[in-house]
């Protein structure tokens, strides 16, 4: 039987067995090698911190409603960033074969039945670690920041949060010309921002703020901020990083409220632009020139290249079947993890 990460309650989640789909015109079967999971989504289902689980979200009008939840426990098919291999093809499909190798969207499960035209773009390069095609997903976001920080050659940018994520901005802010002030709480993560191009590593924990602190190193302030973390301080020393009118991507999931985030102080009085960059969409001044394609074919490109070296960024792989134990160290913030993918049988052996 195949196989679905759930989500069975509040602190507690579990692979379990699900229905085989049955394969329709147009589409795939695909065996799913790894997925990745991200932490920063997926622990608002483990938590039970969701909107979507306390609200409705209305579609139409964009707003999320008092009343009967979008979703309800337990939760199957989350997760955004897969790896498989197709192991069956319908009568009518000839853009994919049994045995190549893809990356796409269709959560924690061991087997999946999707278009191919949805994979038809998302092959592996022959040759590549199977396990970068799990980064594809959260590539884009950390490219769709990067773009929304509207990053300039020479420009200094401040970076709130290393981890997965935040390590990608911070190289691909880098190969956009940027001198990036990196910000986190982990020495580690700190040390490896530097790898990636980060001109200086911050504590956020150091007295005083970071923001303070950025504005004294650069002599007035970054030119623009990301957020990446999701923590509302964090958003609000991004907002006292920057100079006058400077430019804040918010780009972490914010749950519940902002008491950390002051609005009468530094934003209210350098006038600073904060903007939501969040994957459903691209910056709007690129609307004509920019998808959710092409975000995904740049940084699949960088990464298969090794320019962004995204499989440095994986410290553990784990059989899906440790998926709570996994869950339970990133609940409490074990700071030795970084990229958890979870591994399915189907994987080869030799990555066992």
């Amino acid at each position: 039987m195949p196989q679905i990460v759930q989500f069975t309650e509040p602190g507690r989640v579990e692979l379990v067995e699900t229905e085989a789909f049955p394969l329709v015109a147009g589409s795939v079967r695909v065996a799913t090698w790894y997925s990745g999971i991200s932490a920063g989504t997926e622990l608002t289902a483990f938590r039970g911190t969701n909107p979507y689980l306390h609200a409705t979200w209305d579609a139409d009008q964009r707003l999320f409603r008092p009343g009967e939840p979008s979703f309800a426990y337990p939760v199957q098919g989350w997760g955004y960033s897969e790896v498989g291999q197709v192991v069956e093809v319908a009568d009518d499909v000839t853009t994919l074969s049994a045995g190549d190798l893809v990356h796409g969207i269709w959560g924690h499960r061991s087997d999946a039945v999707l278009p191919a035209s949805a994979l038809e773009w998302r092959r592996m390069p022959e040759g590549a670690d199977a396990i970068l095609g799990t980064f594809a997903r959260v590539g884009s976001i950390a490219l769709n920041a990067v773009l929304a920080a509207d990053v300039r050659l020479g420009e200094r940018v401040a970076i709130f949060g290393q981890g997965v994520i935040g390590l990608l901005a911070t190289r691909l802010a880098t190969l956009s010309g940027g001198r990036v002030y990196a910000v986190d709480t982990v020495a580690d993560r700190l040390a490896k921002a530097r790898e990636f191009g980060a001109v200086e590593a911050i504590d956020a924990l150091r007295e005083g703020g970071a923001g303070a602190y950025i504005r004294e190193l650069t002599g007035g302030g970054a030119d623009s901020a990301i957020e990446l973390s999701g923590a509302d301080r964090a958003l609000h020393e991004a907002v006292r990083s920057v100079v006058v009118e400077g430019l804040v991507a918010a780009s972490g999931f914010y749950q519940g409220g902002a008491t950390g985030l002051r609005l009468g102080e530094e934003f209210h009085h350098n006038r600073v632009r904060i903007v939501a960059s969040q994957i459903s969409g691209v910056p709007v001044g690129l609307g004509g020139r920019w998808d959710q394609s092409r975000l995904v074919r740049t940084v699949m490109e960088l990464i298969t290249a090794g320019t962004v070296d995204a499989g440095a960024l994986v410290s553990d792989v784990v059989d899906a079947a440790a998926v709570g134990e996994v869950f339970g160290r990133l609940d409490a913030g074990d700071p030795a993890i970084l990229q958890a993918v979870l591994r399915f049988e189907a994987a080869p052996e030799h990555a066992r």
